[in-house]
Order: structure tokens, then C-alpha cells, then sequence
């Protein structure tokens, strides 16, 4: 759908500068979603993985990150290959609904409750990202930090539309359950991509 240089905003990597590969194509269809011209696939013009390397090599940085929509709808094996052979750490940002393709230095899985995700993208999850939309959405986040690895990093990140809302009960939350981490989309609070 679209690529560009911009600072990771959210979890782990959090501040980095990377390259971004918006892959068209959604099932998932969450309702907050901030890039909804993503889920129609066949609305964007198709790239070869060459021709999205060429690209990302005009810029410094070696990190690429693969999002959509929802990239695992895509092969993701030529574009991760391509971007290997030109020394880039490729991270997946997934809801993890779809089988895993391509090779991967980064997973952050992302579920969502409209599709859940596969239970072998549980296990190779290097960031467990939950997006809170509603004070439930807190003890949903515990039945999936409970099935990724004892090395996963945790998030909860408020929904951008209900930060004021929901931030001071994520708080609470981690206050009480220190193994998670909040997330927060710096990129928005920044004006950048």
C-alpha cells in the first residue's frame, strides 16, 4: 500500500528510525483502525520485493518493519529474503490471524478479538502488543500474556481515541502486574508518520 521513513512509535523498539512496508490487504477489520484504506489489497499497485529494497536503500537505516493492514494475508518469504540479502532487521507487526511466511528478526503480534491469532505465532512472539479500546480488554490481554513466552515483551497501549480514558487504568494495571510494559504511539503525539 505504501512505504516510508519515519521513528518506530510503538513498543520495545519504541524511538527507532525504520523503514516502513504498509502491505494492502486486512481480514481483520478492527474498528479503530487508523489505515482502513489498508484493508481492500487490490486497491494498491503490486511492488516486487527488488523494486521495495530499491526504496528502502535510499535511507540510512537498516530496519524494516513489515505492517498493513495485515501482512500475513501476503507471502511474506520474497520481500523478507530480499530485504536480508541487503542487511536489513526485518520486524513483523502482526495480529497473527493468518499462517507465518518470510524470516523474521522481530515479531510483535498484536490479537485482536475479531480474529483470533494462531496459537504457533504465540510462541514465536518476541512483543506481545494489546491494544486497550475498553477496561475488559485488560483481562483478555492476560489470557494471551500468559501463552507467549516467558521472553515476550508485554504492551498494553491505549487505543489512540480513548488514551485519556483508558491510560490512567492501564496504569493502574501495570502497577499490579509489573511484567507488562506500556506502549505508547509516540509517532502521533510527535505528527509523524
Amino acid at each position: 500500500m505504501e512505504a516510508f521513513y519515519s521513528l518506530q512509535g510503538e513498543g520495545y523498539h519504541q524511538g527507532k528510525a525504520a523503514y516502513f512496508i504498509r502491505l494492502g490487504g486486512c481480514g481483520v477489520g478492527c474498528t479503530w483502525c487508523d489505515v482502513k484504506e489498508s484493508w481492500d489489497g487490490a486497491r494498491h499497485p503490486l511492488r516486487t520485493p527488488e523494486y521495495i529494497v530499491r526504496e528502502a536503500k535510499q535511507f540510512p537505516a537498516r530496519l524494516a518493519v513489515v505492517t498493513g493492514g495485515e501482512p500475513l494475508m501476503q507471502d511474506c518469504l520474497p520481500l523478507t529474503r530480499a530485504l536480508k540479502r541487503e542487511g536489513y532487521h526485518i520486524h513483523l507487526e502482526t495480529s497473527g490471524a493468518y499462517p507465518l511466511s518470510g524470516e523474521w528478526d522481530w515479531i510483535c503480534l498484536s490479537p485482536k478479538k475479531f480474529k483470533a491469532p494462531l496459537l504457533p505465532i504465540l510462541s514465536q512472539a518476541d512483543e506481545l502488543k494489546v491494544v486497550v479500546y475498553h477496561p475488559s480488554d485488560l483481562k483478555w490481554a492476560e489470557s494471551y500474556g500468559s501463552r507467549v513466552s516467558g521472553d515476550c515483551r508485554r504492551f498494553l497501549q491505549p487505543e489512540w481515541g480513548k488514551s485519556a480514558s483508558m491510560t490512567p487504568l492501564i496504569v493502574d494495571y501495570i502497577k499490579d502486574h509489573p511484567e507488562w510494559n506500556f506502549s505508547l504511539q509516540l509517532h502521533k503525539y510527535l505528527g509523524v508518520p
